[in-house]
């Protein structure tokens, strides 16, 4: 409740009962909100001006008390009633503007010590609790802090695949299988010579060890449905038909034997 301790010693001189010390708490909630007062009664007087102080006269009648308020941004103007009935006090606030009403009933001697309305330091108890009912009884139903709020800088909205494409730091997507084939160099450059000795899928052309079926060039493919001469008659496989060929590959093809190099161990004499 800082700022609330120079308000009670500003008005001390005009506070003679418990319900002016307590209506002194209820004005700096409304303060601390953004509020500022008017004046007295339910009438516009001349020179009106916002302040954060009581107006003349706030304490002329014990019973009911009527005090105008308007927010800093002029949006809201409140009307307050705090109406004494036997030892509690309740507050009637309307907005002018949206009509509407909100109501807290308060027991004086809840948060006013009677006995030490000359002294700040034991003149209120509770202070924290009449904070939250004067939050949640009257300003949160009328409306949130009236103050302008500090606008934050708007996120600039962009195309995703344009923050994408734009983030250095971002992995590229995989190109899905089957999309496009990579841009390998050519197998007759002489440049490319050892490419299949460094690719771990096997999936380029241009290693140190000759592979006649891989050599670069077209080939005629084998359609096992029409035949294959010495081995299967033809309709031996349906067309279309999954088919493991068997036998040497490459009958009559020009080019090196696949199997012209030794297998593993060739020299060794125990195999």
């Amino acid at each position: 409740m800082a700022g609330l301790e120079p308000l009670y010693a500003w008005a001390r001189p005009a506070v003679s009962c418990p319900q002016d010390s307590l209506l002194c708490a209820i004005h700096w909630q409304l303060v601390r909100h953004g509020y500022r007062c008017l004046g007295a009664g339910d009438q516009a007087g001349p020179d009106e001006r916002k302040s954060e102080l009581l107006p003349a006269g706030w304490e002329s009648n014990k019973e009911v008390y009527t005090l105008r308020y308007k927010s800093m941004d002029d949006a809201r103007e409140l009307l307050l009633k705090a109406i004494m009935v036997e030892d509690s006090m309740i507050l009637n606030v309307m907005d002018r503007s949206s009509q509407k009403v909100a109501d807290v009933t308060l027991t004086v001697t809840d948060y006013v010590n009677p006995e030490h309305l000359d002294n700040f330091h034991k003149v209120y108890k509770n202070i924290e609790e009449l904070s939250t009912r004067i939050d949640s009884g009257i300003i949160a139903p009328l409306g949130a802090s009236t103050e302008k709020a500090k606008r934050e800088p708007e996120v600039e909205k962009k195309d995703p695949d344009l923050l994408r494409d734009s983030d250095p730091l971002r992995i590229p997507p995989r190109q899905p299988l089957g999309t496009g084939a990579p841009s390998w160099p050519s197998p007759v450059n002489p440049f490319a010579v050892g490419g299949t000795d460094l690719d771990p899928l096997g999936g380029r052309s241009g290693g140190m060890i000759v592979d006649p079926l891989r050599s670069g060039f077209p080939e005629p493919g084998i359609d096992p449905s029409s035949g294959i001469p010495g081995r299967l008659p033809p309709g031996a496989v349906p067309p279309g038909a999954r088919f493991d060929p068997f036998g040497p590959l490459g009958a009559g093809r020009s080019g090196p034997d696949p199997d012209h190099l030794p297998p593993p161990g060739y020299d060794d004499m125990f195999m």
